[in-house]
């Protein structure tokens, strides 16, 4: 540690382009490109919650909860299907995370949380699980910077240009830019994390003004596309980066698979239970068509208001006045001039009195003085 104080400054960049010094600790380019994928997930998916007639803070309980096991389940996915020696599964610095075991590790505690809250899984999965492909598109971005997830060779020299193409060395991302050594392939991590960003647009946008039943449509719907995608670019990828192991067998790609016959199977089967129980594939004709109508609070003493996002909020009362724009910082005021109040009040007590005591002394003081009146008068 003391000789890469020594050698790099406190914000360096790091020498081989992955990553940058922070008082001597490499923070990794990918780490932070996962990081922000999460955060900007999490942040969209509080969005989708309050338009869809949720409250918003329940992200936060599925966020600590599911994060850390995806993160796990990312990492065990990758070990044991690319075959690395368990003494190396700690060894989380250096790479080695999968987004479909990320992703269904995520999913499946979100799905045990909603069962512990008693909260419907469907309602709450479809405001977060397509923001996963939000995720993924940081997740890609991270690939570049580790110099992974590629295609071929590009021969012809007019397509060397990226983000079409991408040089490698075996490096890093940014490294191989400056190698004219460096070997051009195909940047299958712009493609794929283009695409992620599309369709998580496409379907955002329709789960922002979808408001008829089932629930369940655009979560599966995220296991259908990715399926998809995956299974077309996976056997395009150079050979490295594809997670076989000792077998041979491609099992992100035979994951992806498995992916859109689950979806296709489930949405069949919402589709079915939603006619039989509703006479209608979506929505309703035999009562409340929207399957998102009643507020879902994440505790039993929160009340739900009148918001502009809300595509129900115009049936809740507005705001009260007294919480209406009073933020964080004035509410720390507030809460800070009432404290210094409290503790001034004995000290004024004890310099001016109570107004008992003070009209004791008064009374006090008129009885003393009227028998010396009396005194004086009759001397006189």
């Amino acid at each position: 540690m003391s000789h890469l104080l020594l050698a790099n400054p406190l914000f360096g960049a790091a020498g081989d382009g992955r990553g940058f010094y922070f008082f001597g600790f490499e923070i990794y380019y990918y780490a932070l490109c996962i990081v922000s994928g999460m955060i900007a997930a999490a942040v969209a998916s509080g969005f989708l919650m309050k338009r869809r007639n949720m409250s918003s803070d329940f992200i936060f309980t599925l966020f600590l909860c599911c994060i850390p096991v995806a993160l796990v389940g990312a990492r065990l996915f990758y070990c044991i299907t690319g075959a690395v020696p368990i003494k190396q599964w700690l060894d989380v610095r250096d790479g080695g995370l999968s987004i479909i075991g990320g992703a269904s590790a995520g999913v499946l505690m979100g799905f045990v949380v909603c069962k512990i809250k008693k909260v419907n899984f469907f309602r709450a999965a479809d405001c977060v699980v397509l923001n996963i492909l939000l995720a993924h598109m940081f997740g890609r971005w991270g690939n570049f910077f580790n110099g992974e997830i590629y295609g071929a060779p590009v021969a012809n020299d007019s397509m060397k240009w990226f983000p079409f193409a991408v040089p490698i060395d075996g490096t890093s991302g940014i490294g191989a830019f400056s190698n004219p050594n460096a070997t051009w392939h195909y940047a299958f991590f712009f493609y794929e994390g283009t695409l992620c960003v599309i369709f998580w647009a496409l379907l955002y946008a329709a789960a922002w003004y979808w408001n008829k039943k089932p629930n369940g449509l655009f979560t599966f719907s995220y296991f259908l596309v990715y399926g998809i995608m995956r299974t077309i670019m996976e056997p395009l990828r150079d050979p490295r980066d594809i997670l076989s192991g000792n077998s041979g067998i491609p099992w992100s790609m035979v994951t992806s698979i498995l992916y859109i016959v689950l979806a296709v199977v489930a949405v069949g089967l919402i589709l079915f239970f939603n006619y039989r129980k509703e006479g209608a594939l979506f929505g309703s004709k035999k009562g409340d068509p929207c399957g998102i109508t009643e507020y879902l609070k994440s505790s039993k003493d929160e009340v739900p208001y009148y918001s502009k996002i809300n595509m129900f909020g115009d049936q809740y009362p507005p705001k009260p006045p007294k919480e209406k724009g009073e933020s964080l910082i004035e509410q720390f005021k507030n809460l800070f001039k009432k404290k210094t109040d409290e503790e001034d009040a004995p000290n004024d007590a004890e310099e001016c009195g109570t107004p008992a005591q003070t009209e004791t002394e008064e009374k006090a003081g008129d009885t003393a003085e009227q028998p010396a009146q009396e005194e004086e008068q009759k001397e006189e």
